[in-house]
C-alpha cells in the first residue's frame, strides 16, 4: 500500500508520469503562490498594507448604503458604511491598545490550545496510532478516502472538531498507509470546510443562518418566518455530492498531482507512528479501555443536553443547538482525549501518574509554536480588514454589481452564487459575510418571485466552496502549520493548489445539483420550503 515508486532494473529512478494540462496549471498556481513570502511575512505585509490601503481609502470618503435595517446592530446613524482610516490619530490608538487582544481574541486560538491539551495526552499514550492502524489495517485505499472525506462533512455538526482532529489525523492515516500524508489531509479538509453547509443533522449553523434570512425576509414581508430545518433536504442530499466529488478528486487528481512522499521533509515527531503494524495483544486491551472511556465519556455528554434539566442546556430557552453544549465544545474534545489516553495509557503502561499527563500536554503545546506565530499576524489582519469595512464595502458593491445586471430567472442564482463565492475569500465568517449580503439579495430575489428559504441555500454553496482556498479563513493557520509538519517545504502556493481542484468541482457540481433539485425536479430544499415566493 505505498507511494513509493520502485527504480528501475538499472538503478534509475522510474520516469515522471506524464503532466496533463490541469496538472500543469496547478503546478503554475502553485509556483506562483509559493513565490510568495513565508506565511507569518505574508500577514505581516498584509496587515500593514491594510493600514496603508485603509488610510487611501479613508482620504478618498468612501462609503456606500448600508442595506441592513435601520436599528440593526453595527448599522450608522446615517444608513452608511463608510472606509475606517487606520492612519489616522483614533486608528493607531486603536491598533496600539488592541493588539494583544487581537491575538487573544482570535476565534481559533483558545479553541486549539485547549482541545490541544486533551490530545497531547492522547498522542503520548499511544491510543491515536493504535486506533488509527486499527482502523485502516485491511481497508482498501479507496475506502479509507471515501470514509475521511464523509468524516470531515459530517465533523461540522460538531464545530471545531473537523479542524482541530480530524485533519491532521487524516495525514496521519495516510502516512500509516504508506500514502503522502497531504493528500490524507487534503481529502478531510475538503470534507471539513468545503462542504461546510451539508449535514445530516441539523447544525449550529442552521439556525443561524435561517435567523439572519428571517430578518431579511421580513423587510418584504413582516410575517415571515423561516425555521432551521429550511435547507434540511438540499443539505442532506449535499453530503453525498461532497463525499463523492470530494473523494473522487482526491484519488484522481491531488494524490496522483502530490506523488510519492518523500519524509526527509517532515519532523521527525509527526512520524512517529511509523508504517501500519498489526496491533499488539496489549495495544487491543488499552483500546478496550479506551473504548469504554468513549462510552463513559458520551454519557456524560447525553446526560448534559438530552433530558429537559439538562444543565448545558440554554438556561433560558431550553434550547440544545444555540447552548454551551456546543458554544463551549472545545471542552468536550479536551475531555474526550484526556479520558481516552488515560485509560489507554494506564491500560498499556504509557501513563502511569500526573506527570505523565502533564508532559504529554507539555508536548502538544509545544509543537505549536509556528502556529502561534502565524495566528499573531494573521489575527492583525483580520482585525484591521474588518475595522476598515472595506471587506462590507466590497460585498455591498458586489451585490449592486450584479443587481445592475438585471438577470431574471434561474440563471440569476448562478452570478449570486458566483458572487458569494468571491465574497468568501474575504470575509471568512458565514453569519458576517450573510449578515451583509441578505439584506440586499433576499428581498431582491423575493420581489423576482423566489422564496428566502432557496436564496439561503444558493448562499450556502457559495459561501462553501473557496472556504479552502482563502488565507481569510480563520482555520488556514492552523491546517498550514500542521502542513508543514508533515512538509517543511509547504508554502500558501502548495495549499492553495492543493486544495483548488476541489474549489472547482464542488462549485460546478453543487451548482448543477442545486438546478436540478430547485428547478429541474421541483423539489423543496427543506420540509416546508416553498420554491416560489407570490408578491401581494
Amino acid at each position: 500500500m505505498s507511494d513509493i515508486q520502485p527504480a528501475t532494473p538499472d538503478g534509475a529512478p522510474p520516469p515522471a508520469p506524464k503532466r496533463n494540462a490541469f496538472t500543469r496549471f496547478l503546478d503554475t498556481v502553485e509556483w506562483l503562490g509559493n513565490l510568495l513570502p513565508h506565511p507569518v511575512t505574508l500577514f505581516a505585509i498584509l496587515a500593514l498594507g491594510m493600514v496603508l490601503l485603509s488610510g487611501l481609502f479613508g482620504l478618498m470618503g468612501v462609503a456606500v448604503e448600508d442595506p441592513r435595517p435601520v436599528g440593526a446592530a453595527g448599522r450608522a446613524d446615517d444608513g452608511m458604511i463608510r472606509a475606517v482610516s487606520l492612519m489616522s490619530a483614533d486608528g493607531i490608538r486603536r491598533i496600539f491598545s488592541s493588539l494583544v487582544t487581537n491575538f487573544t481574541s482570535f476565534a481559533p486560538l483558545g479553541v486549539v490550545l485547549t482541545a490541544m491539551l486533551g490530545i497531547g495526552v492522547a498522542e503520548k499514550s499511544g491510543v491515536l496510532s493504535a486506533a488509527v492502524r486499527g482502523i485502516v489495517l485491511g481497508a482498501s485505499k479507496n475506502v479509507v478516502t471515501v470514509a475521511i472525506v464523509f468524516a470531515g462533512v459530517m465533523s461540522n455538526t460538531a464545530s471545531e472538531l473537523g479542524y482541530v482532529i480530524l485533519i491532521p489525523l487524516a495525514g496521519a492515516v495516510y502516512y500509516s498507509l504508506g500514502r503522502h500524508p497531504l493528500a490524507g489531509m487534503a481529502a478531510a479538509f475538503a470534507g471539513v470546510s468545503g462542504g461546510y453547509s451539508a449535514n445530516l443533522l441539523i447544525g449550529t449553523i442552521d439556525p443561524l443562518l435561517a435567523g439572519i434570512t428571517e430578518e431579511a425576509a421580513r423587510l418584504i414581508d413582516p410575517a415571515y418566518a423561516v425555521t432551521a430545518t429550511a435547507n434540511y433536504y438540499f443539505m442532506a442530499v449535499s453530503v453525498f455530492m461532497v463525499t463523492i466529488v470530494g473523494s473522487l478528486v482526491s484519488i484522481f487528481i491531488v494524490e496522483p498531482k502530490l506523488g510519492a512522499y518523500d519524509s526527509s521533509r517532515a519532523d521527525p515527531e509527526v512520524l512517529k507512528g511509523g508504517a501500519a503494524e498489526p496491533l499488539t495483544p496489549i495495544e487491543k486491551k488499552g483500546l478496550g479501555w479506551a473504548g469504554l472511556a468513549v462510552l463513559a465519556v458520551l454519557a456524560l455528554m447525553a446526560l448534559t443536553l438530552v433530558p429537559e434539566w439538562g444543565v448545558l442546556r440554554d438556561p433560558e430557552t431550553g434550547d440544545q443547538l444555540r447552548s454551551p453544549f456546543f458554544s463551549g465544545f472545545a471542552v468536550w474534545i479536551l475531555i474526550f482525549f484526556l479520558a481516552i489516553g488515560v485509560a489507554y495509557g494506564r491500560a498499556v503502561g504509557t501513563v502511569k501518574n500526573d506527570r505523565d499527563v502533564i508532559d504529554g500536554m507539555a508536548m502538544a503545546m509545544s509543537t505549536l509554536g509556528l502556529y502561534m506565530v502565524i495566528v499573531f499576524f494573521a489575527a492583525q489582519f483580520v482585525a484591521f480588514f474588518n475595522w476598515s469595512n472595506l471587506g462590507a464595502i466590497t460585498a455591498v458593491n458586489g451585490a449592486q454589481v450584479l443587481q445592475d445586471l438585471g438577470l431574471t430567472g434561474p440563471a440569476l442564482f448562478i452570478g449570486f452564487i458566483l458572487m458569494c463565492c468571491i465574497v468568501n475569500l474575504m470575509l471568512g465568517s458565514a453569519s458576517a459575510q450573510w449578515a451583509m449580503t441578505a439584506p440586499i439579495f433576499v428581498p431582491m430575489l423575493m420581489l423576482i418571485g423566489y422564496s428566502p428559504e432557496v436564496i439561503q441555500a444558493a448562499y450556502r454553496i457559495g459561501d462553501s466552496t473557496t472556504n479552502i482556498i482563502t488565507p481569510m479563513m480563520s482555520y488556514f493557520g492552523l491546517i498550514l502549520a500542521w502542513a508543514v509538519r508533515f512538509d517543511k517545504k509547504v508554502g500558501i502556493g502548495t495549499m492553495i493548489a492543493m486544495m483548488l481542484p476541489y474549489s472547482i468541482f464542488f462549485t460546478i457540481v453543487w451548482m448543477a445539483l442545486f438546478f436540478l433539485w430547485v428547478f429541474g425536479l421541483g423539489l423543496p430544499v427543506g420540509p416546508g420550503s416553498p420554491t416560489y415566493y407570490s408578491v401581494g
